[in-house]
């Protein structure tokens, strides 16, 4: 057999048993469906929380007995709400990063660039649905869930989660679902213009099933970063500092872009990465205040910290540019904005609005630096700057995170606040151990996935279809106007 054909079969067999492995043990580890003839009987996942530590104090002898105690609720607005959260940030991925990455290439390569961001929607979608969700979000493991929801097979109709008991787990699951799709999405940033896609779609998979989902796990799932007490409002270490981190070692992996230096790579188009900047800040509110899980307090202030902190942030990318390259860029403007809302996201429901204005400004002027400064020096061709903003953009909102958060703005989700405000310095601690175990389980795992793919498949395109364009070659479709 032929060498080609031998890397073939041996990416077919690595698509198989990142896709066929799960629906293989489907039949052993799903739960049955509940009987329709018993719509309230709920599966051990599904049931209702029971009442907080301090209620129960409160109770009298004879108001603790547990039927005393109601199930929550299905609300109708807490529903509303967090339906319209998922489709804004599933608007997020599409058209919003799409049209973002794809101004930022040239012309030959703006019909893959925007390939990359909708067929991994596709590929996550599907994953999510077969096992992702199960993984990440059911069991009570430290560091992985069970298999319990594979094909959502106990997803009855009036089924809730633990973790969400307002709402129905569908719409859950369908939020969580969009956070799953943009998080790997965002690394085609640091890969654009060089990275087959057939191998792109292997990497989405298998990135999200070993890298995403347990992180996920560990952060919002019971795991033991958010059992110890690490603050991850709605993603600055298990969205960007984990898409940041995978995506600088994709680019190093991959190696810098033909002609990086020589030939003229300035964006195509800067009028769509500006309208894909837009949608982002618009559909980043479902982000951060849908992140709320409820429509109440919460999501109020997570809204306005998230607006304070994305304009902020804007203005001081805009101000350290003017001061070193003299003119204020409109590119930097919008990558100022995206540095403002990855850096609040995870401080976005635990800070007041005067700490959401600091680690806005504190964003633009630090990412400013690293998505153009840092990269120059090290030498490593980040494409579209995905570490530079969501890597180090993410780390610092953690870290910042524990400074400004307030036990007066979330006291149930930050019961002991932050370092500055309320003097519990270990949460800089925990903040810490967050950002590390996320950026080196991340950065190892990604580079076995990459090398194993690298190894089968092949990674990078041929010198020939680089230069010519990704979109005819990959695609056979070239942009006209």
């Amino acid at each position: 057999m032929k060498p080609t054909a031998l890397r073939r079969l041996a990416g077919f067999a690595l698509v198989a048993m990142i896709v066929g492995a799960p629906i293989a043990g489907a039949a052993q580890t799903a739960a049955p469906m509940p009987p329709p003839a018993a719509p309230a009987a709920a599966s051990a996942q599904s049931a209702a929380p029971s009442a907080t530590p301090a209620a129960a104090a409160a109770a009298t002898p004879a108001a603790a007995a547990p039927a005393a105690t109601p199930a929550p609720k299905i609300d109708s607005g807490d529903t509303a709400w967090m339906l319209t959260s998922s489709v804004l940030v599933l608007m997020m991925t599409i058209p919003g990063l799409a049209l973002f990455y794809a101004g930022m290439v040239r012309k030959k390569n703006i019909l893959a660039t925007v390939a990359q961001s909708f067929g991994a929607t596709c590929v996550i979608t599907v994953l999510w649905m077969i096992i992702g969700y199960s993984i990440a979000f059911t069991g009570s493991g430290k560091y992985i869930g069970d298999f319990k929801y594979v094909m959502l097979a106990p997803l009855g109709l009036n089924a809730t989660s633990t973790l969400a008991p307002t709402i129905p787990e569908s719409v859950y699951m369908m939020f969580q679902m969009t956070f799953a799709i943009i998080t790997p999405a965002l690394i085609a940033g640091a890969l654009a213009d060089r990275m087959k896609y057939s191998a792109f779609l292997v990497f989405m998979g298998a990135w999200l099933l070993l890298v995403y989902c347990p992180i996920a796990h560990w952060v919002w799932g019971g795991g033991w970063l958010g059992t110890a007490g690490a603050l991850d409002y709605a993603g600055g270490t298990v969205v960007h500092l984990n898409a940041g981190t995978a995506g600088l070692v994709a680019a190093l992996m991959l190696g810098k872009r033909k002609g990086l230096g020589t030939e003229n790579m300035a964006p195509h188009n800067l009028v769509y990465s500006v309208i894909g900047a837009s949608l982002l800040w618009v559909g980043w509110f479902g982000f951060n205040a849908g992140s709320a899980l409820t429509s109440n307090v919460n999501a109020g202030m997570a809204m306005v910290a998230t607006q304070i902190a994305t304009a902020a942030a804007a203005l001081a990318w805009m101000a350290a540019e003017w001061v070193i390259a003299k003119k204020p860029s409109v590119l930097g403007m919008v990558s100022g904005a995206v540095a403002g809302l990855v850096a609040i996201t995870p401080a976005s429901g635990f800070v007041n609005p005067t700490g959401a204005l600091i680690i806005g400004l504190a964003a633009g002027a630090v990412c400013y630096l690293s998505a153009v400064h840092m990269k120059k020096a090290f030498g490593y061709d980040d494409a579209l700057d995905c570490f530079g903003v969501h890597g180090v953009g993410g780390a610092l909102g953690a870290l910042m995170t524990g400074m400004f958060a307030s036990k007066l703005i979330n006291p149930s989700g930050a019961p002991k606040g932050g370092w500055l405000i309320d003097g519990n310095a270990h949460q800089m601690i925990l903040q810490l151990e967050d950002v590390a175990a996320t950026f080196f389980y991340c950065g190892i795992v990604t580079f076995i996935i990459l090398l194993a793919i690298k190894v089968t498949i092949g990674l990078r395109v041929s010198e020939e279809v680089e230069r010519e364009g990704l979109d005819i070659n990959l695609h056979g479709e070239v942009v006209q106007a």
